[in-house]
């Protein structure tokens, strides 16, 4: 039930830089260099040339632009993702995604539009 996994699964290969715990609450720009983890609110924009991580008790309202996230909380807001967007069975997603790849796991909720920004080998001339 507390199994390892879960955890594996909501970490990133780089140490986090930021985390906004859980009782914590922003509104506001943020910007960064590296990974961020989300466990709180947060309202406005978040940009990162890194990662992110939005655990379970995660809830923005925001735009957010990433390499890779990775979402098991709540986001209303559009995203932008130039690798890989990961849907794990708790987060729900209302809005317009861009993506490289993107993985939606079995209960995970999305509402908007998705538009993938890599084609796969082969593409047009299949």
């Amino acid at each position: 039930m507390f199994g390892s996994s879960k955890k594996q699964a909501i970490s990133m290969s780089d140490q986090v830089g930021t985390i906004l715990g859980r009782d914590t609450s922003f509104k506001g720009s943020i910007s960064s260099q590296g990974t961020i983890r989300i466990d709180g609110q947060h309202e406005g924009e978040l940009v990162t040339v890194g990662d992110v991580v939005i655990g379970e008790s995660g809830r923005l309202q925001a735009q957010l632009k990433a390499c890779n996230v990775i979402i098991a909380g709540t986001i209303t807001g559009n995203i932008e993702v130039s690798d890989k967007l990961e849907l794990l069975p708790t987060a729900k997603v209302y809005g317009d995604i861009k993506v490289g790849i993107l993985t939606i796991n079995e209960g995970a909720v999305f509402r908007g539009a998705c538009q993938m920004l890599k084609e796969s080998a082969g593409g047009e001339d299949e």
